[in-house]
Formats: C-alpha cells, structure tokens, sequence
C-alpha cells in the first residue's frame, strides 16, 4: 500500500517522539531551564503510541524514526522498541540520540531490533561542545559511538548543526571521520526554531559547507537508498563513510519530503515549521483505531507542498526542537 500526499509525494516516513525531557540542554534546540514539566497523563503512554505506529503502517509507513528530546531518558523504551520491530510490514526502526547513554544502552538497543542510530554530535572539541549542550560530556557521547559499533550497528549517523562562529572551523575534522571512521556525518544548516535576535550570524549554506570541503578533497556523489533522508551525499574516493548536506533552509528539498511527524503529547504534523498540527488524543482516549487512521490519512492530504523559511525569514510560530522531535 502507497501512501500519497495531495502532490504526489509517496510518505513513507514516521518521526514519533516518545519524550520531550532531554539531558541535555543545546542552545538551539530548547530553553536553558528545560521545557515545562508537564503532567503524566500529558505524555503519550507506550500503548497509544503503538497504536499511532501501528496504524501509520497499515497505511502505509514503512519507516519509523523514534525521536526525543531525548528517546533514552523514557524508562522502558527498550521494550517498546522491541514490540514496535516486530511490526508486520515497517521495514526500518531507527533511532536519533544524543549518545549520553549509548554507551550503557547499545547492546539492549540492537538485540531489540533497532537498526539504524543517528547520533546528534555538534563538536568534537570538549568546550566548544560543553557551550553548545550548557554542560554536555563529549567523552560520553564518544564512547557512545564505539560501543554501539561493537554491539553490531552500522556506523552510527552523525548529525551536526553547523553554526557560523560556533563550530564551522571544525568541518574538516568531521570530514575526516569518513576517512578514518567509516562515519557518515550530516552536516544540517542552522533552522531558525526560535527567533533569536541576530540568529542570521548562524547561518552558514550547504552550498558554503561543500565548497569548504572541495578545497581540500575531491567529491563524488552517493546514490541514497530507499529509506534516505532528505541529505545530499557524498563520498571523497576511498572512504568507506559518506558526507552529507541537509539544506533545510538555502536549498528546501519539500519536493522530496517524504515524512509526516508525532509529538509525545499526540500533536501530529505534515512539516516540522507548519503551524499546522492536529491533536490524536481524542482517538486514543478511548481507542479508536477506524478513525485514527482516517484522521493519519487527511494530515498525509493536507501535507503542505513547502514551508517558508531562509536565511532571511520566518513564518512559524517560536518552538522547542524537543518538543517536535526534531
């Protein structure tokens, strides 16, 4: 079964966020003192949101991404990963984590049939990733990195937001964890979630990064499998890792997007920077799984074909990154 928007994108892809509580506190991404506490029955219990996974595969999602905050701070998440795996018809479990506690969690992650990490990691130089995360420990999030290699996963993802005068000095030496690592690494542009005054100075294009990376090394381009995100890749010759661009801002690749997203209160959404959303609760509240996935289908039509921010502008409503899931 083909699940198809009202352009004719074929959306395969479920973002379902299990918390927004993270251990960290990324400067871009939520407020210093944390997002609000919010009340037990707030959060999606993990019986609703299997029921939400569920649902979206019988329509056809093929892909599902657990996402955060942060994914590994929720108690029994390793179970539910392992109930969501053995769903009929999902053919690809991934998870985005900060690392903190991939290091403890890596082998339980694997054996419950996750099959993709994407490890967020925005410096490899301890202060400047301390100023980044206020306090985070990059040796953790490291270690992280090579015990989730030695519990059998593929090279973990890494995700870097890169950011003018924060950590842009250091793109070559993520570059060169595709040499020495067999790493893909994803350099994403700076989103502007939140209006910051000045945020602008943070952005650096895709098309910037990649010319960086030319002056040194010699490209050529990947072919993206199935389940790829919206990335650009790349591989200098010889390297096992790959390099890849996400422009969510220069260069939208709405065109391509294949994903529709779930927040841990129920919120469902067509693109990450609609103000658009649509509450699930009151089909789970009693469970209703006939209108549930009728309701999944009209948030796939009304998908919007683009969003509308740049370097330059911006359209949306202030948000949490964790709160979205990213």
């Amino acid at each position: 079964m083909q699940l198809t928007d009202s352009v004719g994108r074929n959306i395969n892809y479920l973002r379902l966020s299990v918390t927004d509580r993270c251990n960290m506190r990324c400067f871009y991404c939520m407020p210093k003192e944390g997002v609000v506490n919010r009340g037990h029955d707030a959060v999606l219990s993990y019986e609703e949101l299997q029921l939400i996974a569920e649902s979206a595969v019988g329509l056809g999602i093929e892909k599902i991404r657990i996402t955060g905050g942060e994914p590994l701070v929720r108690a029994g998440i390793v179970d539910f990963l392992a109930r969501l795996s053995s769903l009929p018809g999902l053919r690809h479990l991934a998870l985005t984590t900060n690392g903190l506690l991939l290091a403890d969690m890596a082998k339980e992650l694997y054996q419950a049939g996750v099959q993709r990490l994407n490890v967020s990691l925005d410096s490899l130089n301890p202060e400047t990733f301390s100023e980044i995360t206020r306090g985070g420990d990059l040796k953790r999030v490291l270690d992280g990195l090579d015990a989730a290699e030695k519990a059998g996963f593929p090279p973990p993802k890494i995700n870097v937001v890169i950011m003018r005068g924060v950590n842009d000095a250091e793109i070559m030496s993520f570059v060169e964890m595709t040499r020495l690592r067999g790493s893909s690494i994803r350099f994403i542009e700076y989103m502007p979630v939140v209006r910051d005054e000045g945020w602008q100075r943070f952005c650096i294009s895709g098309e910037e990064i990649l010319q960086r990376i030319a002056a040194s090394y010699q490209l050529e381009q990947v072919d993206k499998g199935p389940f790829a995100g919206p990335s650009r890749d790349y591989r200098i010759p010889g390297a096992v890792g790959s390099i890849g661009i996400i422009t969510a801002v220069s260069g939208h690749f709405c065109s391509e997007c294949n994903r529709i997203r779930v927040t841990s209160t129920g919120q469902a959404k067509g693109c990450l920077f609609s103000d658009e959303k649509t509450d699930l609760v009151p089909f789970l509240r009693p469970p209703d799984r006939d209108t549930l996935a009728q309701v999944l289908r009209g948030i796939v039509s009304n998908k919007p074909e683009r969003h509308g921010i740049s370097c330059n502008s911006y359209e949306h409503q202030n948000f949490s990154m964790a709160q979205i899931g990213g």
